[in-house]
């Protein structure tokens, strides 16, 4: 009896770099169907997207960038260009695995950029400006006039900002509703019995901190608390430098009895200067804090959190940038993030 003639047999996969081709011969779908399913094209099933998508896992098939450039002048990159966030426990983690998840199953790849100043990431902006190497930019921790914005903007190329900007022009979003944080810290404070609060807050320069000293100042007049801001240029203080303005903070006559932080890192770092002093949280002030992570209520699980999800953030920001290189007009890409609290103490 002879062999299996091989009538029925999946055509063999070649060791060499799999291409449409490939696909095709794997799926019996014609090449330019499985180009279309890679591309996400909008006039197929949702089973030829799935037959497609699988084989192309299963041959570990990657595009040919240089050639989907010059067939389309698209690369197929979103680039996430990421200024450095001392103040955020892992937020350059988180974010990278929100936007991956968004991605996953796209025809899109992800570059990352780390920069270490505001000049640095201007000019990855430019480079990917002149470049042209992605179809569009994420970009963070923004100002109230940033130049990348405004760079951006004159080129008319597509990005989303995780931060508001004070631009009259609208530009696609995502941001945190500090506002909403603010105004949920100071409620549950005043409810604890504090009334003279201290806000600490990070860099003076992003738009972030003025949406919230703002915001904190207004709530707090409606509540009839003695606000204060305690800090205004903190984020470059090393933590031994934090642990002492916690020292420094307790020290403070009148005491304050209620403190709100918008950082996991710096509370970190305060907490033990403030016990250095004799003040324990909870008993001698009350301490609220912005969660980023499960570090914070993990040494100090008493402590009130209020959330910000920076996972689902990044993943935001990957939908909205897609959106946006598709056409959609920047006035319909601008969402907030709300809190979640975590109320322990």
């Amino acid at each position: 009896m002879t062999k299996d003639s091989g009538a029925g047999k999946k055509p063999e996969i070649s060791a060499k770099r799999a291409t449409l081709r490939t696909i095709s011969e794997l799926t019996g779908l014609s090449p330019s169907t499985v180009s279309l399913a890679l591309r996400g094209g909008a006039r197929l099933k949702a089973a030829t997207y799935k037959r497609v998508s699988e084989a192309a896992a299963q041959v570990g098939y990657v595009p040919d960038r240089a050639g989907v450039r010059l067939r389309t002048g698209k690369t197929n990159v979103i680039a996430l260009v990421l200024e450095r966030a001392d103040e955020t426990i892992d937020f350059a983690r988180y974010l990278i695995q929100g936007i991956g998840h968004a991605i996953e199953g796209t025809r899109y790849h992800m570059n990352v950029s780390p920069d270490f100043g505001r000049d640095d990431s201007v000019e990855s902006i430019r480079y990917i400006l002149e470049n042209r190497t992605a179809d569009g930019v994420i970009i963070t921790h923004t100002s109230a006039r940033d130049p990348r914005v405004q760079l951006l903007m004159d080129h008319d190329f597509p990005f989303v900002t995780h931060g508001r900007t004070e631009f009259h022009s609208p530009h696609a979003s995502h941001d945190f509703h500090s506002e909403e944080f603010v105004r949920l810290a100071l409620e549950r404070i005043a409810q604890k019995g504090s009334r003279r609060i201290a806000l600490v807050v990070g860099r003076d320069t992003t738009y972030n901190y003025h949406t919230i000293v703002t915001a904190y100042e207004r709530a707090a007049a409606r509540l009839g608390l003695e606000a204060i801001v305690a800090s205004a240029r903190i984020d470059n203080t090393t933590l031994a430098s934090m642990r002492q303005f916690g020292r420094d903070l307790a020290r403070v006559t009148p005491r304050y009895d209620g403190i709100i932080c918008d950082s996991e890192l710096r509370s970190i770092c305060l907490i033990p200067g403030l016990a250095d002093e004799g003040v324990v949280i909870g008993r001698d002030v009350s301490f609220i804090c912005k969660q980023t992570s499960d570090l914070l209520p993990t040494l100090y699980p008493q402590i009130d959190t209020i959330e910000e999800d920076v996972v689902a953030a990044g993943a935001e920001l990957a939908r909205l940038l897609i959106r946006r290189i598709a056409g959609a007009p920047p006035e319909e890409l601008r969402t907030l993030g709300e809190p979640k609290v975590h109320w322990r103490g």
